[in-house]
């Protein structure tokens, strides 16, 4: 009796480990990935955000950055949740999400 209740559940838990393999797992690295980034942003890096736009962040508060995003000078405030990534030297989008 308890093997044929074993031999019932067995494609239930397969399935468990399955997704949690390849998708729960993938995902909550990739979460880790993206707050690390967010975490270790410093003043200098050229980010992009969620919407597109490119700057350089020029101040760094507790929840958002300081960007100036052109030539003029013109600065946005940006929350931290709102980057998707950083460029590296050498330009290229180190994409995050």
């Amino acid at each position: 009796m308890n093997q044929a209740v074993l031999y019932q559940f067995l494609p239930l838990i397969l399935m468990f480990v399955i997704f949690y393999f390849f998708l729960i797992r993938p995902q909550k690295k990739k979460e880790n990935e993206i707050k690390d980034m967010r975490e270790n942003l410093k003043v200098g890096d050229k980010i992009m955000t969620i919407g597109g736009i490119i700057g350089k962040i020029v101040l760094i508060k507790e929840d958002y950055v300081v960007i100036e995003s052109s030539s003029d000078n013109s600065k946005l405030d940006i929350m931290k949740w709102g980057i998707s990534g950083t460029f590296n030297n050498k330009t290229e989008l180190k994409e995050e999400n």
